[in-house]
């Protein structure tokens, strides 16, 4: 439950600190005083996102903080999972710097929004007078009958097996409808495979036949170079190879009377054999050439298969048309293997439909039984709330195996009749804003009993109501805080003297600026509050008498 509440620095707040009572605790204070601002101090604190720039002084940091007192609450396994330290007294810290960046803790650990919000869920459920139409949404009718049938587990593993049941289908659906894609590319994929397969395309070959081709269309070129060139160079009457040997026989001659010129001789000789090889060498070749065309055709059949492929890829190369070869490849293979993987993702989604509906079955029927108490204990309340006639009725609608959703099988509305001899109907259409907020109250505290909530603050739900029926429902407020704790802005005095202990907010003007304040009232200081509430400014005997006697 909350135990303390300190705020620093926050819209009029310049410095506020309030310890609260375990069982109820009244707040109130004229309109424009600031209790809302307190609330949504609080709520800062609970995980809410910050809307503004709400600083009392611009140039310091915003600070609230909360303590709380969880033990009894069952809360230890929560911090083991959020990796906290758990402690019996716990502090919720927001800080808010000028700059507009937010910051929290939790027992002085630094968390994110979304796990401070988690745990402020489990420690205050904050209703206000425009919550009062959350009884009419079918959400929360189903959410107060699953925590009177108290199976949180079965409802937690059942929403996590419908995550993964969608999920399947999900994957199911987009395998589904690429096989159908895909099947209708088959023949188109396999066509183009085969078309590369068949042309049975090695990596170097381009180069390789561009050579011979070029070879065999220059053949008679080719065989005219080598032929001259074999004439000048051993058959003409000048050939290389007749200088040469003249040459070599004058040096020889110098050799006899000049021994230095040995090597040089050596070189000539080694010269002279060398292109006699080579005259040799172009001789052979020059036979060897012949043109050859059907060779030429062979080629220019396979360079044209080569370039008609690359065209009809786009690409330039062998290397590449191996490339697409492969994914297309892949490609074959995949189709070939969704068949089996949907035939793989029906039989399980099939089994978890089955398990799904089982565990929704018994959901429901957890539901049904809880139905009739909650329209007699309502009923109950009800009646202690000035509505002796009325009556609620659960209606439920089941759904079939093939229509499940993350709640199950159940489509649950809540039927409402103030009055005897009128036919139940959907609360939008039965009940007015007085009547919604009585039956609210009476459903909030019927499920307050069954959770393990530690504090439940009421904000101005008194709306349309007053008189005897007031004092009622500040009697349900009584009863309620046996069992959590309560913390109720009202306007009302019925309710207002109900407390343990009593809150009054008020601005306080100080050296030209206005201040929010709060204040615990002592036993006279609320008789004298209370004697306002009913008459004014400045109450007579009259209601101060009226005053002494509700605080009784």
């Amino acid at each position: 439950m909350l135990h303390k509440l300190l705020i620093r620095n926050y819209a009029l707040i310049d410095n506020l600190d309030i310890s609260f009572s375990e069982e109820l605790n009244i707040v109130t204070g004229e309109t424009g005083a600031g209790k809302s601002i307190i609330l949504g101090a609080l709520s800062l604190i609970l995980g809410q996102r910050l809307e503004g720039k709400y600083f009392f002084n611009q140039q310091k940091k915003c600070v609230i903080e909360g303590v709380f007192q969880l033990e009894g609450y069952n809360l230890e396994p929560f911090f083991l999972i959020s990796d906290l330290d758990y402690s019996k007294e716990t502090i919720l810290r927001r800080e808010i710097s000028p700059d507009g960046k937010s910051r929290a803790f939790i027992n002085d650990t630094p968390v994110n929004l979304a796990l401070l919000k988690q745990l402020g869920e489990r420690l205050i459920d904050i209703h206000s007078q425009h919550a009062t139409l959350e009884i009419n949404n079918p959400e929360f009718q189903l959410l107060v009958v699953d925590s009177l049938a108290n199976h949180e587990d079965l409802l937690s593993n059942y929403k996590q097996l419908y995550k993964r049941f969608q999920q399947i289908t999900s994957e199911l659906s987009k395998f589904i409808e690429n096989s159908i894609q895909a099947a209708a590319d088959l023949n188109y994929y396999q066509f183009q495979f085969d078309e590369l397969e068949v042309a049975n395309l090695k990596v170097d070959e381009q180069e390789s036949l561009e050579t011979e081709l070029n070879a065999l269309n220059h053949a008679e070129e080719i065989k005219r170079g080598l032929v001259g060139a074999y004439y000048k160079i051993s058959e003409a009457e000048e050939s290389s190879i007749t200088t040469l040997k003249d040459g070599l026989t004058f040096i020889e001659q110098s050799e006899k009377h000049y021994p230095l010129l040995a090597p040089i001789v050596e070189r000539l000789r080694s010269t002279l054999i060398e292109i006699k090889d080579i005259a040799e060498e172009i001789s052979q070749t020059e036979q060897g050439i012949v043109f050859n065309e059907k060779r030429l055709q062979e080629i220019n059949e396979r360079i044209n298969v080569i370039y008609t492929l690359q065209k009809k890829h786009r690409v330039n190369a062998i290397q590449e048309l191996l490339e697409i070869q492969k994914g297309l490849s892949d490609k074959l293979n995949s189709i070939l293997t969704t068949d089996e993987d949907i035939e793989k993702l029906k039989i399980e989604q099939d089994t978890i439909l089955k398990d799904l509906y089982q565990l929704a079955l018994q959901i429901s029927a957890n539901r049904l039984n809880v139905f009739s108490y909650l329209e007699d204990q309502v009923q109950n309340l009800l009646m202690e709330v000035g509505m002796p006639s009325a009556i609620l009725k659960v209606n439920n609608e089941v759904a079939g195996k093939e229509q499940l959703t993350i709640n199950g099988i159940d489509k649950i509305q809540f039927l409402f009749s103030a009055n005897k001899g009128q036919s139940v109907a959907p609360m939008s259409k039965s009940a007015s804003g007085g009547e919604l907020s009585r039956i609210m109250l009476c459903v909030k505290s019927l499920i307050a009993k069954h959770t393990a909530l530690p504090t439940i603050i009421f904000d101005e739900i008194d709306t349309g109501i007053s008189g005897e029926v007031a004092a009622k429902v500040g009697g349900i407020m009584e009863k309620l805080a046996k069992n959590l704790q309560v913390i109720a802005i009202t306007h009302l005095p019925q309710i207002a003297s109900k407390g343990d202990a009593h809150y009054w907010v008020f601005k306080d003007e100080q050296d030209e600026i206005t201040r929010t304040n709060i204040k615990k009232l002592s036993s006279s200081e609320r008789e004298l509050e209370i004697a306002k509430m009913l008459s004014g400014q400045n109450p007579g005997e009259f209601a101060f008498q009226n005053a002494r006697e509700l605080l009784k």
